[in-house]
């Protein structure tokens, strides 16, 4: 059985295909959105999901969300008792998304197509990959999310050809796409992105506002104050949205604390990140060659797009209203199922050809001649330029900076600087050459090819020797070995995490001790009713639970409703 999975920043989803349509499946508390959380605790083990989201309040130190940001890095977080990569903590809420498919779905999930964003390099994908080798399934394609969401909106549907562009404005990447359909073709021109902006950052933005306006250094805030004041000003910005102003009002550092903002100064503190959505939508208009006026439609999808002020700065440099039909948060997942269904050849979907880009320039550090005849070393060498349609292969000679030298040294690179140093380092490679003769005999042929899925390989042929080496391009400690994911999916079969009937249960719970936290004024009640539960959950009377689960529930609702 084969899913499709959006990896979101703040929230993931899975779904599959089947009856002819895709459709999301719900979690075990029967919601299809899931946060991107992972928290531990020390009696209940590894806690994911909408659990630990809510554990974000109360213990904010072991408990981590945003992780998606950090994949392709070595960044490690302390979690109780042992530290997570990044694609450790992306497996463990792959593995409850799959344990929600498997319950819903009756059968064993073995392969999925992932959703990743437009802009991601080479080493956010691999880590993408391996996430998924660590909860246990193969992972089938990668696919962009701009393309994922086209696919959403049926756009491949449509008799005449059209130019559209997807803008993809999720809670910590920001993604652009310049996409072509005609006759059963998805065609990508261009994208563009930044991998460090999204709604979090409209969020802390507001985070930063209310602590100065109120003259409070955030560095002398408890972290479970701080996680309070996020936690509320999140709700005042969806406020935001919907009604042009909004209030917070709760208590910290054992202090009254009320604030409200309105979207005119919203709309002035977020300029500056406004300015940042601008320049990739003008990049990626620039490298499809495409002004905007021709664009035959404007999308856009993730949560963060809800912003007003984020569809009137795509209208106003694009002339045009952005379609906004399908659910901006379900979208880039509904797509992703439908690739899952394409893949599984469901007779309900038409043969459809997906193209896409590289998102990224490659090529290999060189030195150059200046003009004074010097030797200058750090200048990158393009050779797969960015916003290339893949599968894409291309090959370049180089020559040793000397004569008479054993082998040659290639440094692999993604970036767009023209210094070396500015860019991302892939590999390290050493080529043997001939010993003992002139430069000019020993060049060197270097061919990269890069896939569909974004896996780049690097082919070298040496004139000197005349042999061609296949080189696989080394992680460079970004990435795991297959040793190290051997080691590591070893280490994640032995947590302690609870089945998927169990969530919903933790879930409760977890939100009632945040509601504990948030409201002195009522932790007698709320503490009542969480020992009552609590107690109820002990007997394992699941009939029980379930009719106390479902009244808590529903009490805890009204409780929020009038609170908050």
């Amino acid at each position: 059985m084969i899913v499709g999975i959006d990896l979101g920043t703040t929230h993931s989803l899975i779904g599959t295909f089947d009856s002819g349509q895709a459709r999301l499946i719900p979690n075990a508390i029967g919601r299809v959105l899931t946060p991107s959380v992972v928290s531990v605790d020390p009696q209940l083990g590894i806690l994911v999901g909408q659990s630990a989201e809510d554990r974000r309040a109360t213990a904010p130190r072991d408990t981590v969300a945003n992780f998606k940001r950090w994949m392709g890095t070595q960044r490690e977080t302390r979690l109780g008792e042992r530290s997570f990569r990044p694609e450790e903590l992306s497996a463990l809420v792959l593995r409850g998304l799959l344990d929600d498919a498997r319950a819903a779905l009756g059968q064993e999930v073995t392969e999925a197509v992932i959703s990743v964003p437009a802009y991601f390099g080479d080493a956010q994908r691999k880590a993408t990959r391996i996430a998924g080798e660590l909860a246990g399934i193969k992972v089938e394609r990668l696919i962009n999310e701009p393309t994922a969401a086209a696919i959403a909106y049926g756009l491949q549907e449509r008799v005449e050809s059209s130019t559209f562009m997807v803008l993809d404005l999720g809670g910590g990447t920001f993604d652009v796409s310049v996409l072509e359909m005609f006759d059963g073709v998805i065609q990508v021109h261009a994208t563009a992105g930044d991998n460090h902006l999204g709604g979090e950052d409209f969020l802390s933005l507001l985070v930063d506002a209310a602590l100065e306006d109120r003259r409070i250094r955030k560095s002398t805030l408890a972290q479970t104050d701080l996680a309070l004041l996020r936690k509320q000003l999140q709700i005042a910005k969806h406020q935001l949205s919907s009604q042009g102003q909004a209030s917070v009002s709760l208590e910290l550092a054992g202090r009254p604390f009320d604030w409200s903002i309105d979207e005119e100064r919203f709309t002035s503190l977020a300029d500056p990140l406004i300015q940042r959505l601008r320049q990739p939508i003008e990049r990626a208009l620039r490298d499809a060659g495409i002004p905007a006026q021709r664009l035959d439609e404007v999308i856009v999808v993730g949560g963060a797009s809800r912003m007003p002020l984020v569809v009137k700065t795509a209208a106003r440099m694009l002339g045009r209203l952005p379609l906004r039909h399908v659910h901006p948060d379900e979208a880039v997942a509904l797509g992703a199922a439908t690739v899952a269904g394409m893949k599984a050849r469901d007779q309900a979907l038409e043969e459809i050809v997906l193209t896409d880009v590289c998102p990224y320039t490659l090529g290999v550090d060189t030195s150059r001649v200046d003009g004074y005849g010097k030797l200058t070393s750090g200048h990158f060498s393009p050779i797969i330029e960015r916003n290339c349609t893949v599968p894409v292969s291309r090959m370049h000679t180089y020559y040793p900076v000397h004569d008479n030298v054993a082998q040659v040294e290639i440094e692999v690179l993604q970036g767009e600087s023209p210094r070396s140093e500015h860019n991302v380092r892939l590999g390290h490679l050493k080529i043997p050459v001939r010993a003992g003769v002139s430069r000019e005999l020993n060049a060197v042929d270097v061919r990269f090819t890069y896939d569909i899925n974004g896996v780049l390989q690097v082919e070298a042929f040496a004139h000197g020797t005349g042999m061609r080496h296949e080189l696989i391009v080394q992680n460079g400690g970004e990435t795991l070995s297959e040793h190290e994911i051997r080691e590591r999916l070893a280490q994640l079969e032995g947590l302690k995490i609870h089945p998927r009937e169990d969530q919903a249960n933790l879930a409760v719970i977890a939100r009632l001790e945040r509601l504990y936290a948030e409201h002195l004024e009522h932790r007698s009640m709320l503490q009542e009713w969480l020992a009552t539960f609590t107690g109820i959950v002990e007997r394992q009377d699941l009939q029980q639970i379930l009719q106390s689960r479902s009244e808590l529930v529903r009490a805890l609702d009204e409780f929020e409703a009038r609170t908050c």
